[in-house]
This record gives C-alpha cells, structure tokens and sequence, in this order.
C-alpha cells in the first residue's frame, strides 16, 4: 500500500485535498448530505451565489473523484439528479463538524480579521 503525505509535493491526496476543501464543493457535499439527491436548479437555489458555470465545475469534479453521482434519466427535457456515493457519504461527518466549528467561531474569526485590519491600517 502506497503512502500519501498532502504535505508532499505532487502527492494526489494533497489536490484531493484542494478539491474537496473548495468552497463550492464543502456547500455542494454539504447540501447533498442534508437533502440528499437534488437537481442542479435545487441546488443552485441552494446555494446563494454560485454561477452555473461554477457549478457544473464542482459537481463534474466531485463525479470525476467518485464523490457524487450523476444520474440521467431519459426523458424530454432530460431529468438529472444528483446524490452522494457511498464514498461521499464518508464525508458527511468531517464535513458536518467543519461546518459546525464555522457557525460556532464567526464572531471570534471577525473579531480577529477586525483588528488585524486596524493594525495593519495604522502601519501603512
């Protein structure tokens, strides 16, 4: 079994890493987790302010790296639907507590921001 250390140059589990660690992908795996299968215009709706450019990125990204699941179904107009693998679903947890740790820290996190940015302003 290969070792992988994102701390390594060109190491796969570092831009698996960069992949899920995306905005737009923590909000997609997020939103998916808690809702389960969607649509793409359920979740552009979802999630306030992604482009649908942007969001066909994340969602081919998280398919291509076995995340999410695409499925087609054919009829006209085409119905698409959209739902986290059993791989995927191994990320609700981390995800879930991230998110959690996001909602619980905000105020400390502008605090901080706020007086980083009135010293670094008195220095200029």
């Amino acid at each position: 079994m290969p070792s992988f250390d994102p701390y390594e140059r060109g190491c796969p589990s570092r831009d698996l890493l960069d992949q899920i660690g995306s905005k737009w992908a923590v909000l997609v795996l997020g939103e998916l987790g808690r809702n389960g299968t969607s649509r793409f215009g359920q979740l552009r709706q979802a999630l306030a302010g992604v482009s649908e450019k942007m969001l066909t990125q994340t969602l081919r990204t998280l398919e291509r790296d076995g995340l999410v699941r695409r499925t087609v179904y054919p009829e006209v107009p085409p119905h698409v639907e959209y739902e986290l693998t059993a791989l995927g679903q191994t990320l609700r947890e981390p995800l879930k507590a991230l998110t959690e740790w996001s909602v619980l820290h905000i105020e400390e996190v502008i605090a901080a921001r706020e007086e980083y940015d009135d010293r670094t302003e008195r220095t200029r």
